[in-house]
């Protein structure tokens, strides 16, 4: 299974995900990153080519740095690609978020967090995985 696959297989109350975004860094391109969480639905990414760190979505409203925890693979492994899955409502605002990452350890795919997005304008989120 795909990291786009398991974001769309993956529909949390029924949101289909209408758009997923790969993440790339800002910084240098690269697609490979250590991926930190919180218990409050924050996500960042730290990109290995470069350092530069990122948040997911709006995560940067959400992160508390005391909080944050380093994602794992069952494998062991810590560095992922990622991507951001977004279900979106016919106005083109989104409604739900799905963050997924890949294992480049072992190649598993899946979901590590989803939340609801209950603001708008939120189009922005579109460019944020």
């Amino acid at each position: 299974m795909t990291l786009d696959e398991a974001i769309r297989e993956y529909q949390e109350d029924g949101y289909e995900v209408t758009h997923v975004v790969e993440s790339v860094c800002a910084g240098c391109g690269g697609r490979t990153f250590e991926v930190q969480m919180t218990d409050e639905q924050a996500m960042r990414r730290t990109c290995l080519g470069c350092g530069l760190k990122e948040f997911i979505a709006d995560s940067d409203e959400f992160w508390d740095e005391d909080d944050a925890e380093e994602c794992a693979c069952t494998c062991g492994g810590e560095e992922f690609a990622a991507a951001l899955g977004l279900s979106c409502r016919p106005d083109g605002e989104v409604r739900w978020v799905t963050v997924g990452l890949r294992c480049l350890a072992c190649g598993l795919c899946g979901v590590y967090e989803d939340w609801k997005i209950d603001y708008s304008p939120s189009r922005h989120l579109l460019t944020r995985a």
